[in-house]
Formats: C-alpha cells, structure tokens, sequence
C-alpha cells in the first residue's frame, strides 16, 4: 500500500505485461474489479486526507502555533515515517533509472494528466508521425486492461503496460522492471503514460528527463491552480483538443497565467492531437530536446 496517498494493490501485486500476454482473466472486469472488495472500497479515503496533508509541505501554514498538537499522535507520525520512506526509497531508485537512461543515451518523457486529457492520443498521433525519424519505446500505466498498450502497439512500436492495480501511479521501480521487458537500444526517446491522475504522481520521479503534463480545453482554466504541485513539477504544458475552442467558453491566456503563477517556467503548446494542428511546435521541441541530450552525452561520456 502506498504511503503517500493510500493506495495499494492487492490482488496479485503490479502487473508489467507485453501486449500479447494474457492477465489471466482480470481484463474482462475492466470497471467492476473492486465490487468484491466493497467493504473497504471507501477506506482509503481518509488516508489521502492525512497523507496529502502532510505530503506537499503544508505544515508552513501553522508555523505561528507550532504548539506539536500532532507530535502525540502515533497514528499521524507513523503514516508521516511511511511515506517518507517510500518516497525515498522512490528516489532511489529513479537515481538508478536515471543512470540507466544517461549510459543509454535515452530521452525519457513522464506523460501525465487527469483522465480524458487526450494523452493516449497525443502519444499515438507523435508516434506515427515521428517513428520513422526516432525510435520509440513506450511504458503504458493504468489501473487495469491492455487497452493502451493495444493501441500502441498497433503503430509497431515496443510497449509495454503497467498494471497497478488499485495504485494511482508509477513509481521507479516499476518502471526499471518494465524496462528490462523493453530492451531498449541506444539513442532513443522513452515515452512513459502514467496512470491518469494529477495528484500522486507528482511526488514520484520515475528517472525521467521531462515531465510533460497535459491538459484539453474541455477541462477548464483552473486546473494548473487546483493542481498545483503538478505543474510546479512539470517542464512543459500541452494544452490539448484546440480544435474545440469554437464550442467552448475557455480562454487559453487564462489558463496560462495560472500555470505560470505555479511555475513561471512552462513551455506551453496548444496542440489538436485530433487534426494535427500545432502538433509540429511539439514535434520541434521534442527533436530539439533529444537533440541537446545528445550532444550533452557527447560531451559528457
């Protein structure tokens, strides 16, 4: 179980799969895994509220007490030593992922967005326009099912899928073992999907080069400051599905100037992974990005 915010996976543990393996019947209860566990479905919920509480760093909101009121409680205190240990040991092992990636020379991307953003369409839309040009590996997460990784592996490109089961995101160690599964030659770029979700997996770094967070026009403009820790961590900012901006009473500025309010150093593109439109801002960045990691390995052997 997860430290951080709750979560866990308890039937059978994390799930690294190709494509064409088999999860031993769990994809056809895509939606319903958790009905047998309806006793404890809710549970959890309380543990994110004391483990977020503690997570980001919020306790500079009560430096005029400091009076220690939770220093008493063992509850509070073991769930603070939990997840301080979970997050380091996070560390950890990204450091070694990270190594990994370096004397490899690979470029690794940590996807990651609230469900529905578009982010498997982005990823498949770059894929096919920029396969033949880059070799691409990708790391698909999600709770359940293969679906994604089908769709990638669709396009001929390697992937591999990340079951979490009742986690809410990658961690580094999952990663480094569905590495091992892809077998990676050298100078490519590394495309990870975390699970959809803008909160945890703002804590874990997986050992990648660049946080990517993405968002579409059909969320709202106030999701870089709901979500703050998210965007404060992010590199760049895709604002996806412009071409529904007609329909929509959004203004793309707005939901700049809160972002950059949480991190004034976001690249922003406004991309349509649907029609392709701005997309090649996008694909300019990313050859420019793979580019610099180059000639930095280069330099630096």
């Amino acid at each position: 179980m997860c430290g951080t915010c709750g979560c866990g996976s308890e039937e059978g543990g994390v799930r690294i799969l190709k494509p064409s393996e088999h999860q031993h019947g769990h994809e056809h209860n895509d939606y319903h895994h958790h009905d047998h566990d309806h006793h404890h479905h809710h549970d959890h919920k309380d543990g994110h509220i004391h483990s977020h509480a503690h997570s980001h760093g919020h306790d500079h909101e009560h430096h005029h007490s400091h009076t220690h009121q939770h220093s008493g409680d063992p509850h509070k205190r073991k769930v603070l030593e939990v997840e301080q240990d979970i997050l380091q040991a996070n560390e950890v092992m990204a450091a070694k992922v990270r190594g990994f990636f370096d004397a490899k020379d690979i470029l690794a991307l940590n996807l990651v967005s609230s469900p529905g953003s578009g982010k498997t369409a982005l990823l498949e839309r770059t894929l096919r326009d920029l396969k033949e040009e880059i070799p691409f590996y990708v790391i698909e997460g999600d709770q359940q099912t293969l679906n994604d990784a089908n769709r990638i592996a669709a396009l001929e490109v390697p992937v591999i899928q990340i079951n979490t089961g009742k986690g809410c995101h990658l961690e580094s160690d999952m990663v480094y073992e569905a590495v091992k599964k892809l077998k990676m030659k050298d100078h490519a770029v590394l495309m990870i999907e975390n699970v959809g979700n803008l909160v945890c997996p703002s804590m874990f770094d997986l050992g990648e080069d660049k946080r990517i967070v993405i968002i579409s026009t059909t969320e709202g403009v106030d999701k870089p400051i709901k979500y703050p820790d998210m965007f404060h961590t992010a590199d760049v900012c895709i604002i996806n599905k412009i071409d529904l901006l007609p329909y929509l009473d959004v203004d793309l500025g707005e939901i700049k100037r809160f972002a950059l309010q949480v991190n004034p150093n976001l690249s922003f593109f406004e991309v349509s992974a649907t029609t392709g439109e701005g997309m090649d801002a996008w694909y300019a960045w990313l050859k420019e990005t793979l580019k610099a990691r180059k000639e930095e390995v280069s330099l630096n052997p």
